[in-house]
């Protein structure tokens, strides 16, 4: 099985896009609509952040309270990226290895989709798995 390129997987949707002084409760409410784990936070078209799931986790844990956040308040800015030419295995072992669950695209500077862990199939996950085994071995 041949390795598919990412711009396979994004084709067909495009991500959802919020400026930074977008309230985090907006985007809590977004993803839950959509039901996605997380929104990307850009600024005249620039990705400048992202904003997931575990961000929204760790502010409330943190007792802040979302009412009068922006996501620039909380959103993570330093973001790993890939290009749609990369490979399904490139773009899990970038989120294996940097503890994250979803990967922007960006062609040029423009943004151009995201991918997440569950976007993937299963033969991927054991390709990496395996991949991992072996490198453990060494």
């Amino acid at each position: 099985m041949r390795d598919r390129h990412l711009n396979d997987l994004i084709r067909s949707r495009s991500p959802i896009a919020m400026a930074p002084d977008t309230p985090v409760a907006d985007a809590c409410r977004t993803m839950g609509e959509r039901r996605v784990g997380c929104v990307l936070v850009t600024d005249q078209g620039k990705l400048v952040g992202i904003f997931t799931g575990r961000d929204a986790v760790r502010l409330l844990g943190e007792g802040r309270n979302p009412a009068g956040l922006s996501l620039a308040d909380v959103m993570t800015r330093k973001l790993t990226t890939l290009g749609p030419k990369s490979g399904a295995l490139d773009a899990l072992r970038c989120m294996q290895d940097g503890g994250f669950r979803h990967v922007p695209i960006v062609d040029g500077g423009i943004l151009v989709g995201i991918v997440s862990r569950g976007d993937f199939r299963a033969i991927e996950h054991a390709r990496l798995d395996e991949e991992t085994g072996y490198w453990e071995r060494i």
